[in-house]
């Protein structure tokens, strides 16, 4: 699939997802939804990696542009957020080795699980 086809591919899931979003009667992120949908589509392969590979491998590789916006309404706003700084990077520094010890938790059960289901198979 060429380069625009791409394009239009994941802007056309990402458009689905506002839909979705406009109608849902709770608030819910269009972009979690979109990337529900574009799961969904591949894992049911309807969508083939190779149809968005080429389009992807490009956003990832530029990944960092799409948070400098943010970082400057961020640092525009600086004043206001001055005041929690402290307590915000504390409970940065104390939460971060727990989500660590959980992922690494969580790879360790799911690579039991999957050892045992792959022993079942031999068997």
């Amino acid at each position: 699939m060429n380069v625009v086809g791409q394009i239009a591919l994941i802007f056309g899931v990402c458009l689905a997802g506002e839909g979705i979003a406009a109608v849902l009667p709770v608030k819910f992120p269009a972009s979690v939804i979109a990337m529900i949908l574009l799961a969904g589509l591949l894992l049911t392969r309807v969508v083939k990696p190779r149809h968005i590979e080429g389009v992807s491998k490009v956003m990832l590789a530029n990944m960092a542009l799409a948070f400098v916006p943010a970082c400057t309404s961020v640092m525009q706003r600086f004043v206001y957020i001055k005041p929690y700084l402290v307590p915000f990077l504390l409970i940065c520094v104390a939460t971060t080795p727990v989500v660590f010890l959980v992922t690494a938790w969580t790879v360790q059960l799911v690579l039991k699980l999957q050892r045992r289901k792959g022993a079942g198979r031999d068997a």
